[in-house]
C-alpha cells in the first residue's frame, strides 16, 4: 500500500509540504518496487536519496525553525542528527552486506518514524512558523 499525501502530514508550509511530497514519491516509489519483486534492486537508489533528502529537508527544516524562534529547536534538531545517524548506518550495512530483505524492513521502519515525526513534530512546528510571522 502506497503513502498518500494526506491531510494529516499537510503542514501548510509550502516550502516543507514540497519536500514532504518529495520524500512521499520516493517512498512510493521503493514500495512499488517491492511489490514487484524488485525491492532490492531498488534499495540502494530508495537509501541514498533518504540519505541525501534527510540532510538537505532537515537543514532547511532548521533554518526556519531558528528564523522563527521554535523553542523546541534543540530537540527537534537532536531528533535530526539522530535519524541521519541511523540513515547513514542502514547505509553502511547495505554497503557491508548488500542489499536483503532485513535491510528493507529496517528503511521501512525508518520510513514510518519520518511518517510519525512529519504528522506529528512538523506540523506542529509548521504552525508555530505560521503564527510568528
Amino acid at each position: 500500500m502506497n503513502i498518500e499525501f494526506t491531510k494529516d502530514l499537510y503542514t501548510g508550509n509550502a516550502q516543507i509540504d514540497t519536500e514532504h511530497k518529495e520524500l512521499i514519491r520516493a517512498i512510493n516509489q521503493l514500495l512499488d518496487a517491492c511489490k514487484s519483486g524488485k525491492g532490492r534492486a531498488q534499495l540502494e537508489t530508495s537509501i541514498n536519496f533518504l540519505s541525501a533528502y534527510t540532510k538537505k529537508h532537515f537543514s532547511n527544516e532548521e533554518k526556519l525553525q531558528l528564523a522563527s524562534k521554535y523553542p523546541k529547536y534543540i530537540a527537534h534538531k537532536k531528533w535530526h542528527n539522530e535519524f541521519i545517524a541511523e540513515v547513514e548506518t542502514l547505509l553502511g550495512n547495505l554497503r557491508r552486506d548488500g542489499a536483503n530483505i532485513l535491510l528493507v524492513a529496517q528503511v521501512n521502519t525508518k520510513v514510518a518514524a519520518l511518517i510519525t515525526h512529519i504528522r506529528v513534530i512538523d506540523v506542529a512546528l509548521a504552525k508555530h512558523i505560521k503564527e510568528s510571522v
